[in-house]
């Protein structure tokens, strides 16, 4: 015999509604996409490692690599992470409030999140316009940095739809637990 599965916590992923389970799985793409990116980083690096140490022939540009890769590839973690509340929290003066409190802040963290998200996809998409019209690249390998700038557009982009999805969506749990 099986025991009722308990309730999830308030503000969890299993309550979210279509948009955000549908923006979950976006995000969640989208970070293991970024996760190939350091995969690849990786091997590049190991390449260029053996190479440099054994045939003193490393990857031309490996340290461009790293960087225009770390840069794409990190921001499309972010999103996932705040959907699924992996953001750091200093929970020391509110461990004793009542769940709608905290969630009434976890609502006003949010929403931070998203305007923030917003300010930097709005600004890099600029200074990738900038960097496209200036014809800037990089030192070694002479590629398009305006390119790089511009792929990392959708992970912030995804990162402030999280913020504002999760701010409504700590909105409505703190609602339902006042009311509780």
């Amino acid at each position: 015999m099986q025991d009722a599965s308990p309730d999830p916590p308030a503000g969890s992923t299993s309550e979210f509604g279509p948009f955000g389970r549908a923006l979950l799985a976006v995000s969640k793409t989208a970070a293991a996409a970024g996760g190939l990116v350091f995969v690849a980083i990786v091997g590049m690096s190991i390449v260029s490692i053996v190479g440099r140490k054994l045939f003193s022939m490393p990857v031309p540009g490996d340290f461009e690599l790293v960087e225009m890769g770390s840069a794409v590839g990190a921001s499309y973690f972010f999103a996932y992470c705040h959907l699924n509340r992996g953001d750091v929290k200093v929970d020391f003066f509110t461990q004793h409030w009542s769940a709608a409190k905290v969630m009434s802040l976890d609502a006003i963290g949010s929403l931070l999140i998203g305007l923030f998200a917003s300010v930097i996809a709005w600004r890099t998409t600029v200074g990738a316009i900038s960097l496209r019209e200036v014809g800037e690249s990089s030192a070694i390998l002479d590629w398009p940095m305006w390119i790089v700038r511009l792929a990392m557009v959708p992970g912030f982009v995804l990162m402030a739809l999280a913020g504002f999805y999760m701010a409504v969506h700590f909105v409505r749990a703190a609602r339902r637990g006042a009311l509780s």
